[in-house]
């Protein structure tokens, strides 16, 4: 579809992560762009928003862990008659690139980053709703007024230990979504549903719907059966169902 919006629901913890520390990174990138002090302390916020998730998730041990998961996967199928074993290869091989760069960062992702004066006094202050004022952090608010480059001399140096993880699981999602069994669907009366094959490793579904449709689309289930619901937000109250049939486009990835 040439104008639509696409709505993604992973089916493990792992998938979860990976998109989360993906959208993180999307809006980095775009306040990267910007050179107003308000796109440097959006940056920033996000940059801690990423620091917190890998505090509480081994991003390098998942990270490791699927690119095992896909070389074993890619394996199983270069063996299987009419495979295109030379494509497979150059695939296994990227892998394998990737992993030893993934095995070559020494200790915790980002861990270095809450070492440092500036980002540690942010990250203190940002659990507070307008924590981090002039007045709260001097420091933080003088950094804000460098110039431009100087702001990001210090932000690429901060990003630096996070681009080897970010671009090789930036990777493996690509991986992911490009093998997927694809549908067109239709919701009954706004509601799919859909028993997955559990020998099948589904890891991730995609519902993709022209933005002409006055609905969203809300997702529920796991990897052995799932729901899509169509909503219709009302100007006032709650959400409700669409009444009508809704066509969509529906992906499982199998990879």
């Amino acid at each position: 579809m040439k104008d639509a919006i696409i709505y993604e629901f992973p089916l493990n913890e792992r998938i979860r992560l990976f998109l989360r520390v993906e959208q993180l990174f999307q809006q980095i990138h775009h306040f990267a762009r910007g050179s107003s002090i308000l796109d440097s302390r959006a940056l920033a916020s996000h940059l801690l928003e990423i620091l917190n998730l890998l505090g509480r998730n081994d991003l390098k041990s998942e990270v490791l862990k699927e690119l095992e998961r896909h070389t074993a996967a890619l394996t199983r199928m270069a063996k299987r008659e009419g495979s295109d074993s030379v494509r497979i290869g150059e695939i296994l091989k990227q892998l394998e690139a990737m992993s030893r760069k993934i095995y070559a960062i020494p200790g915790r992702i980002g861990g270095e980053l809450l070492e440092d004066d500036l980002i540690k006094s942010i990250a203190q202050r940002t659990s507070i709703p307008g924590g981090t004022c002039s007045f709260d952090l001097p420091a933080f608010h003088r950094w804000l007024h460098l110039d431009y480059p100087e702001r990001m001399s210090d932000l690429d140096r901060w990003l630096q230990s996070l681009n080897v993880i970010h671009a090789t699981m930036i990777q493996l999602l690509n991986f992911i979504r490009s093998c997927s069994d694809s549908s067109r669907e239709v919701a009954q009366g706004g509601y799919y549903q859909k028993t997955l094959d559990h020998n099948q490793p589904y890891q991730l579904l995609s519902v993709t719907l022209d933005d002409s449709v006055p609905c969203y689309a809300e997702i529920s289930g796991g990897k052995h059966r799932f729901s899509v619901r169509f909503m219709v937000m009302e100007p006032a109250g709650r959400p409700v169902q669409a009444t009508g049939d809704i066509e969509f486009q529906l992906n499982c990835a199998i990879l």
